[in-house]
């Protein structure tokens, strides 16, 4: 963060309440010895990462962001679980039916540090796919099969991190 910017305290607490949902729902620990220890990391990354969460255009409102980005985390959530379940069924199937392939996949909706790490990662966090470059706005993908590949070719994960983000 720079010195000379300091981010209104309506992006701390946004970035803080983000991140103890997602502490809470990952922990599984409800005790006051975990959520203590929640709140004091919560708070340290909301202050020194609150420029990184939410960043978006001068002209678009900061509400606006914030629950896109909510939103979205939750939309990436359903996506990795329905890819979960589709891994375990390739797993599972008595003839294992992988056909991986590396695509070139290109983003031009995407456009910054923050949306294109986003991307990236919200890529690898799906099973099946596994973003290994990016180089532009060209994400070279692993995928296990063609329908990953297809899902990922679809568009859907990059309009919703161009919304956000733009």
């Amino acid at each position: 963060m720079r010195a000379d910017h300091k981010p209104p305290l309506t992006r701390y607490i946004a970035t803080f309440c983000w991140l103890i949902i997602f502490w809470l729902f990952l922990s599984g620990h409800y005790d006051v010895f975990h959520i203590s220890i929640g709140v004091l990391c919560c708070l340290g990354i909301a202050y020194t990462s609150t420029d990184l969460l939410f960043v978006c255009q001068p002209d678009k409102k900061r509400p606006v962001v914030v629950i896109q980005f909510f939103i979205y985390t939750f939309w990436l959530l359903y996506q990795i679980v329905l890819a979960n379940i589709q891994v375990a069924f390739l797993v599972l199937s008595p003839k294992l039916k992988i056909d991986p392939r590396i695509i070139i996949y290109k983003a031009d909706r995407i456009k910054g540090d923050v949306a294109q790490a986003t991307f990236g990662n919200s890529i690898t966090l799906t099973p099946g796919t596994v973003t290994l470059d990016i180089h532009g706005d060209d994400f070279h993908v692993h995928a296990l099969t063609p329908g990953f590949a297809a899902d990922l070719e679809a568009g859907d994960m990059e309009r919703w991190v161009a919304k956000v983000y733009h």
